[in-house]
């Protein structure tokens, strides 16, 4: 299958260290879904999904934040209704003078739910554990990190039979929480542990087709 998803997602991001987070609006993340079945036990995926928020900066001026989030996984059938799942994950964000980018291992389990005449509900929740780096110019200072999390998410779809094509709506809801390491001198980094939770409307279409 090939096709497009889309995930117009609000992002709440809390530091307990800090009292000046950031508001920051929803956007609408896009890109490609391709999968692959080997057999009827394996098949593989890959979704790749990037959009810009705008966040208000306390001074009054607005930031654009590009935003990174992919997905590849090996999935397993266990019966005619659940898989599991299990990965790499690649995400982070960046904008003017500051980067954070995480890989890492995710792993879950998914469903399949015929309600008849083509439709269907599909879900999945997993967890992950990223390790990445955190550029901050601003403040000349480099950190390392862990990052741990849930993702879940539940649609329903419809399969158009003579487009072979499924159009699936519903929703996703993503946590994770980072532990900056120590900074290069050897002192406890000043940096936090926020919290970010992303969720909002999915929407996505795929074509299958048999080589």
């Amino acid at each position: 299958t090939v096709g497009a998803a889309t995930w117009y997602s609000w992002w709440d991001f809390d530091n307990p260290d800090n009292n000046d987070n950031p508001d920051i609006d929803p956007t609408l993340l896009y890109g490609p879904a391709f999968s692959v079945k080997f057999s009827d036990d394996f098949n593989l995926t890959f979704v790749y999904l990037y959009g810009k928020f705008d966040m208000d900066e306390p001074d009054g001026s607005t930031s654009e934040i590009a935003r990174n989030d992919s997905d590849l996984a090996i999935n397993y059938r266990l019966n005619d209704y659940f898989k599991v799942f299990a990965g790499a994950k690649y995400m982070g964000y960046t904008f003017t003078g500051f980067e954070h980018v995480g890989y890492g291992p995710g792993a879950g389990i998914s469903f399949v739910f015929p309600l008849g005449n083509d439709f269907f509900v599909l879900g999945n929740i997993s967890g992950l554990y990223l390790w990445g780096s955190e550029d901050n110019d601003s403040a000349d200072r480099s950190l390392d990190y862990n990052e741990y999390g849930a993702n879940t998410g539940i649609s329903l779809a419809y399969y158009i039979a003579p487009a072979s094509t499924t159009i699936s709506l519903g929703g996703r809801y993503q946590y994770f929480k980072t532990d900056y390491e120590k900074a290069d001198s050897g002192s406890d980094s000043d940096a936090g542990t926020p919290t970010h939770k992303f969720y909002g409307i999915t929407l996505s279409a795929t074509y299958t087709f048999t080589i």
